[in-house]
Order: C-alpha cells, then sequence, then structure tokens
C-alpha cells in the first residue's frame, strides 16, 4: 500500500482516535456494529505515527485517550446507526455528514443504492482517508461523493455542484462537529443546513453537560492542540440552545434521553440525568 500521511493535530486527529474505537468494537464478540475498515485506517495511521519517537508518543496518547472515551463513543455510533437507518425508513434519500471524518457507513450499512451519501470534512482528513480506501477498494452501498471543505466556510455550493438536490428529504449527521466549531460558526452550519433541507429532513443534536475540567478532555485538548476550547461559544449559540433555535426556524422538535436510548443495548453508559439525550428535528 502507498504510504499516506495521517493527520497528527487539530480536530482532523480525533476522526483516528474514533476509528480505534470503532476497530475495538468491531472485534468484540458482543458487537453494537461491525465495521472491518476502520483497522485499515488504525493500521495506516498507525504505521505513519510510529515511524518517529515523537508520533510514536502521540500514537501511544491517543490509544490511551480512546480507552477513556471509548463506551460512551461506541455507544453514540450505533446510535447514529440507528438514527440513519430510521431516516431512510422515513423518506429520506440523501444523507449529509458534517465533519465526516473516516465515517464508513455509506459502506457497511444496509442503505439503498440510489440514496446519495455526502461526506464533508477538511482536505487533509480525505488527503489520509481516500487512498487507504483505494487500497482497501470496498464498494460503497450506495452514490458517494466527498466534500472537501471547512464547515467555517461557504461549502453549500461544493455540495450542490456533487449533486446535491435542495428539494428532497436529507437526514444530516452531526457527530460532535458543531461542538467543535462553537457559537456563531455552529449556527451559520444550522442556518446554511436549514436552507437546504426540503420538508421531512431530519436532524439530530445532542443535549450534553461535559465537563471540560476532566483529565481526559483535558488530554484531549493538549494533544488536538487546544482545538476543542472556543472561545466564541456565547449565550444564545447553537450549541447551547439548539432545541430553541430548531423550533424557531420550521423544525418539529422531540426530545429523548440518552439512557432511553442507550437501554436497549446493554452497555455500562447511563448516566441517571433525563436532561441528556438527543433532540430530533423534522423539517415541516
Amino acid at each position: 500500500m502507498t504510504e499516506t500521511t495521517a493527520p497528527m493535530a487539530g480536530v482532523a486527529m480525533t476522526a483516528i482516535g474514533v476509528a480505534v474505537i470503532r476497530a475495538r468494537e468491531s472485534a468484540r464478540p458482543d458487537r453494537l456494529y461491525d465495521d472491518p475498515l476502520a483497522s485499515r485506517f488504525v493500521e495506516a495511521a498507525r504505521r505513519f505515527y510510529t515511524a518517529t519517537p515523537d508520533g510514536a508518543l502521540r500514537w501511544e496518547r491517543l490509544e490511551a485517550l480512546a480507552d477513556k472515551f471509548f463506551e460512551g463513543r461506541t455507544v453514540g455510533v450505533r446510535l447514529v446507526d440507528d438514527r440513519m437507518n430510521e431516516a431512510v425508513e422515513a423518506g429520506c434519500r440523501q444523507i449529509v455528514v458534517l465533519g465526516a471524518g473516516l465515517d464508513t457507513r455509506a459502506f457497511r450499512l444496509a442503505l439503498p443504492a440510489n440514496l446519495r451519501f455526502f461526506e464533508i470534512d477538511l482536505p487533509e482528513l480525505f488527503a489520509f482517508k481516500e487512498p487507504v480506501l483505494a487500497a482497501a477498494n470496498p464498494t460503497p452501498r450506495c452514490i458517494r461523493a466527498v466534500i472537501p471543505a471547512d464547515l467555517r466556510e461557504n461549502w453549500s455550493e461544493q455540495l450542490r455542484a456533487r449533486g446535491f438536490r435542495e428539494q428532497e428529504p436529507t437526514y444530516w449527521v452531526e457527530e460532535g462537529v458543531l461542538g467543535y466549531l462553537g457559537g456563531e460558526t455552529a449556527l451559520r452550519v444550522a442556518a446554511t443546513l436549514t436552507e437546504l433541507s426540503a420538508p421531512g429532513s431530519r436532524f439530530g443534536a445532542g443535549r450534553f453537560r461535559v465537563d471540560r475540567s476532566q483529565e481526559h478532555y483535558a488530554e484531549l485538548g493538549r494533544l488536538v492542540g487546544g482545538e476543542h476550547d472556543h472561545p466564541d461559544r456565547v449565550p444564545g449559540s447553537f450549541e447551547q440552545d439548539a432545541e430553541q433555535w430548531l423550533a424557531a426556524h420550521g423544525w418539529r422538535t422531540s426530545f429523548r434521553s440518552w439512557d432511553e436510548l442507550v437501554a436497549p443495548l446493554d452497555r455500562p453508559v447511563t448516566n441517571g440525568d433525563p436532561d441528556i439525550g438527543l433532540i430530533e428535528a423534522v423539517r415541516e
């Protein structure tokens, strides 16, 4: 396989950590999902990191963090799988993954062949991802397109140019990227996807309480370069008031607690807080 560079800092680096988590989950006999491509990304990234002493140390720290985040994050992957299947059953024929990272759902889920699946992420992320996929040569289950774009900039025109149809219902996938963007930037992304959403489109936003003073979050910040801290997180931002914002902008919202969502999965991730969970929104 041709060697490729892998992100070693910044938010793109977190995608490798999530791939480590997905690979570990896929190896379990009681796995919640099976993602054979995750190990391909992990192997390629490990080779690149461990080629230098500094990289080897960063890889050790990354794997240790994956251990810390494993239980909650792997369940989160399964929950998005389930919501995606529900959206397809409800009639969504387009899926847009915001901050797609090393997502492989276009290959591993039983999606309709005519469904259009768009992945948006930074160019440097796809510079690592696409060569690894090319070497593995998997067949997507649907029509897959990648959009190398920064969500902080104008990404909607690139999305349209790759075949996105505004008149068709879309399922928008967000697995934490709005938290990284923070503040007014997250609001702009939410406004853009709202403008692009036909009636029946779906979107999910998490409602969580994260104690960023905890050591594993502090270590994540140190490892990626502090990008998880956003001074532009201000009162009234989308991240803090997602339910109210969505309801005010033409979405019908409902809420399901985290404990309710994870109860069928039999994993030790309940928290007993009825206010933490998922805001599910349907465009009216």
